[in-house]
């Protein structure tokens, strides 16, 4: 074994090099993330991480988008530009507080070859345990989002045979919907250019970006996930229930 593999073995260990981002929220003014950084830097030092920055969200609900939180903004920005390959928080609801937004969140950090630390219930998807546990997280998420759908579509049917009028009842015929009106296409050809471009080798982050959604758009495009509900028509068919 000479210097060619030597410097096969340091090359390996650079391209391996954990660089951490550590995430900081609390919910109001009054609290601080001090203990939240304190113990993040500490895991980071006994893993051998590079802290790259801090992105902290003081004051901010978790229940707020990614819109309304520029640190965790800048934080996936910094991930998409892969200066930073692992993310590190305190708990799971410092990132968010929906279970389908934080397995969304995941699926994102996936596509980017990105880690996931989580302190408070010790989820480190740098190890194998870390995966499968969040592979998990990933089956409910799928499972409660089945359950709201064949609730929502049994009220629809009642409501339907009860003779209960549904959906928006002013939108007139070849006119868009408010989320048409948005994108500046019809459903239909969003879902084909989605398609399109996926075929063409396009990522689902890519897609997103270029088309002006979200990646949980993409994704259920591309899975074939039934639509989510307009929330008028899920209404009224709950509570015919």
């Amino acid at each position: 074994m000479g210097l060619g593999y030597d410097v096969g073995v340091r090359l390996g260990a650079a391209a391996m090099k954990r660089r951490v981002g550590i995430y900081l929220r609390v919910s109001t003014d009054g609290q601080t993330t001090e203990n939240q950084r304190r113990e993040l830097e500490a895991v980071a030092a006994r893993s051998g991480w590079e802290v790259v920055d801090f992105y902290e969200d003081a004051g901010i609900s978790g229940s707020n988008g990614r819109e309304k939180r520029p640190g965790l903004d800048r934080l996936l920005k910094d991930a998409t530009a892969r200066r930073i390959n692992v993310i590190a928080a305190w708990s799971v609801d410092r990132l968010g507080r929906s279970l389908q937004h934080l397995v969304e969140l995941l699926n994102e950090l996936q596509a980017l070859h990105c880690n996931l630390y989580l302190h408070q219930q010790a989820i480190d998807t740098t190890t194998p345990s870390g995966k499968a546990m969040f592979q998990m997280c990933g089956v409910f998420a799928e499972f409660e989002r089945a359950m709201i759908v064949e609730r929502v579509n049994s009220g629809l049917a009642r409501a339907k045979a009860k003779g209960v009028k549904l959906g928006r009842g002013n939108k007139k015929d070849g006119e868009r919907s408010a989320d048409e009106e948005r994108w500046g296409m019809s459903r239909a050809e969003l879902e084909k250019r989605i398609r399109r471009l996926h075929k063409g080798g396009t990522g689902i982050l890519k897609i997103g970006k270029a088309l002006g959604i979200g990646t949980g758009t993409v994704q259920r495009v591309l899975t074939e996930q039934p639509r989510p509900f307009d929330v008028g028509v899920a209404e009224a068919a709950l509570a015919s229930q």
